[in-house]
């Protein structure tokens, strides 16, 4: 896989949920489910590799005498996740410099 790029966080998911962390300090589970538009279960699987990974956490605190979940990036997400997007914008801006855009003719 070329340098800065991650199999980890790259399935589609996994980039999103990141995505929508990298701008935060934390979101509900039930935020960023809504947000992928996901059922909890296929969630809990992106978020468990991304968990054994070291790039999310996950905390559960008590609330109006319900559980939340919160996920946040932890700083080597966030590390890995700033590289990873690095690597698509250049391999984005190497296609259109091979492939500059024409005009009408």
């Amino acid at each position: 896989m070329r340098p800065g790029l991650d199999e980890t966080i790259h399935p589609i998911n996994r980039l999103q949920i990141c995505a929508r962390l990298s701008g935060v300090e934390s979101l509900s589970f039930a935020a960023v489910r809504d947000g992928l538009g996901v059922s909890d279960s296929v969630l809990s699987k992106q978020l468990k590799i991304l968990q054994e990974a070291g790039y999310v956490t996950l905390r559960k605190e008590p609330f109006n005498s319900r559980i939340h979940a919160w996920v946040a990036l932890t700083p080597l997400g966030r590390t890995v996740y700033t590289a990873h997007m690095a690597a698509l914008r250049e391999i984005a801006e190497a296609g259109h410099a091979a492939h500059p855009p024409t005009g009408p003719h």
